[in-house]
């Protein structure tokens, strides 16, 4: 057993539940978008000189982005946990490199692929432009990975489906939608502005958004910067899990 057989088991799994997985966040996202790019939009008609409907899809797909790598790679590790199956993984001769690998590398890759479909669907309901699309696909590839490593993390923590279910629906979704989703930072009074800059997702949504129209809520240096340290605090986070078994021994 390696990484390679790790990975196509996980990603398989995609194929066998392809309604739950693929469908259901794509139409779940089509509707975000109607409601609030047609209720809203009619309203609120641009944002720094951007479409209503426009502005909200790089938010749009951070969302499904955020709690789907975290969903995907939180059940990846978990699943093999509850049955017991995790033990003939761990005494196989595989590294916990290419164990994190397997897991974390199809979680990213089924977020990057929703996420790319999604881009493509929205690109049906409003014309997209996508100033920097190498920075686009950068802040895509290091958000999926970042958080599919913090959905791994949540899987080895969690003791059932119950906390399997708690931290991305109380608090990766809420401090998504309060990032700037569907709105700009600029347009809070200053007291919430500043507020908002201690939620992390903000930087990744700003940083995203800007890859798109050069427009953003802090500088794109540090947007990549929190999005970098994020991610090696859960690669530091996963090291001392494999380092000390933690949940992972009998």
């Amino acid at each position: 057993m390696n990484y390679r057989a790790i990975y196509v088991f996980e990603m398989s799994r995609t194929g066998r539940t392809l309604l739950q997985s693929i469908v259901s966040p794509v139409i779940s996202t089509s509707l975000y978008f109607v409601v609030f790019g047609a209720a809203i939009g009619a309203r609120i008609t641009e944002i720094e000189g951007i479409s209503y409907g426009a502005f909200i899809v790089p938010g749009l797909i951070m969302l499904m982005l955020l709690t789907q790598s975290t969903a995907n790679a939180s059940f990846g590790i978990y699943f093999p946990r509850f049955t017991g199956t995790i033990y003939e993984v761990l005494s196989a001769p595989v590294s916990y490199i290419e164990i994190v690998l397997g897991y974390v590398g199809a979680a990213a890759t089924k977020s990057i692929i929703l996420g790319l479909i999604i881009l493509a669907t929205a690109g049906l309901f409003v014309p997209l432009r996508i100033a920097h699309p190498i920075w686009m696909l950068t802040f895509l590839v290091l958000t999926a990975a970042t958080f599919s490593l913090f959905g791994f993390i949540i899987g080895v923590w969690a003791e059932g489906f119950e906390k399997l279910q708690v931290v991305p629906l109380l608090i990766v979704m809420p401090l998504t939608f309060l990032g700037g989703t569907f709105y700009s930072v600029s347009v809070l009074p200053p007291f919430w502005r500043t507020v908002v800059l201690f939620n992390p997702v903000v930087y990744l949504i700003s940083g995203f958004r800007w890859s798109f129209f050069e427009t953003a809520d802090v500088s794109v240096g540090v947007s990549l910067g929190m999005t970098l340290l994020f991610l090696v605090i859960c690669l530091a986070t996963v090291w001392w899990i494999f380092k000390t078994g933690y949940k992972l021994k009998k």
